[in-house]
């Protein structure tokens, strides 16, 4: 897979973040695209920018409403690929999409844990199992899982629950190195890479509130608030007495600031992730970070989720702490 030019690739995730970069790039690249996500809104915003970086004559670019955590609608989406790109085959397959939240088994609901591990872990599992019959069917195929750092450090400081995000996050990373074994036996044409970015800018933040809140509103709700005082209150003492337009404020300086603090944009991580697919690697680490926190789990498993471990850790890196 040295060149992407009239292939057929699957992005999910594709309104925002990597994944409206990857698409981005695989159609400069020549490369025909079906994207889905759950926002029509933002995927309308990903074919316009590839629009006014000019389509290449012929190229079909579509785009497929799915929640890849539903298992019935991405084999719709599957479908829907098959006629809208006019093909029986795709030659790669980028299980991007992810969202977070419950980070507590305590203080998070059943339901908001659920549909974090469902699109992180779930989103993975089912569009392997509905796009597979299309990899076969081509020449030759990749599949590209994201995975994150958190696929082999499940932390993201020593004050903050990250048990939904996490755990999914680890399931992919293990399903894609077992796949490695299972294409080899069964489909030798195919590939896989697991990918594993560091802190890369995207608006994660902001579309995991829309998601779990079950709208594409850029608006923070009442319930929403609620929902992040109750969350700061086990780190923050005063959340409980904050008030409604200090939570939203503080709600949305975060998802600012997890863009722009950002060691990476999520351009240049779709170039890194490209770049590993085209040289057939199967682990690829996505930033400066990712490779440090790799290296430095490796070296100390025992001390990972030690307070001075994640300190040290931040202070290399140089990530920006704060609440």
């Amino acid at each position: 897979m040295k060149d992407f030019a009239g292939r057929i690739a699957v992005v999910t995730g594709g309104g925002t973040g990597m994944g409206r970069e990857l698409v981005r790039q695989l159609v400069a690249e020549g490369c025909n695209v079906a994207m889905c996500d759950v926002s029509a809104r933002a995927m309308a915003e990903t074919t316009r920018l590839c629009q006014a970086a000019g389509l290449p004559q012929g190229l079909r670019l579509s785009s497929h409403v799915a929640d890849v955590s539903d298992d019935a609608q991405v084999r719709r989406f599957a479908a829907e690929v098959a006629d809208r790109q006019e093909t029986d085959k795709i030659h790669l397959l980028f299980n991007n999409a992810g969202i977070g939240g419950g980070g507590s088994l305590f203080s998070n609901s059943r339901e908001e844990w659920e549909k974090t591990f469902n699109v992180c872990w779930g989103g993975v599992y089912h569009g392997t199992r509905a796009f597979l019959p299309m990899l076969q069917a081509a020449e030759a195929g990749h599949i590209v899982n994201t995975s994150s750092v958190n696929g082999f450090w499940a932390s993201i400081g020593p004050k903050v629950p990250h048990t939904a995000y996490a755990a999914a996050k680890f399931a992919v990373k293990g399903f894609t190195e077992a796949l490695i074994t299972d294409l080899r036996m069964n489909a030798p044409h195919i590939s896989c890479s697991v990918v594993m970015p560091g802190h890369i800018g995207t608006s994660i933040v902001a579309n995991s509130r829309k998601v779990q809140g079950g709208h594409d509103s850029d608006e923070i709700s009442p319930a929403e608030i609620d929902t992040a005082r109750a969350r700061m209150a086990s780190a923050r003492p005063d959340a409980a007495s904050m008030s409604d337009d200090d939570v939203r404020a503080m709600m949305t300086e975060r998802s600012r600031r997890f863009i722009e603090d950002a060691p990476m944009t999520a351009a240049a991580a779709a170039t890194v992730i490209l770049d590993g697919v085209k040289a057939d690697r199967w682990r690829i680490l996505v930033g400066e970070d990712a490779h440090t926190l790799d290296q430095r789990v490796r070296q100390s498993p025992e001390r990972a989720y030690d307070i001075d471990f994640f300190e040290q850790t931040a202070a290399e890196i140089g990530w920006r702490l704060g609440t």
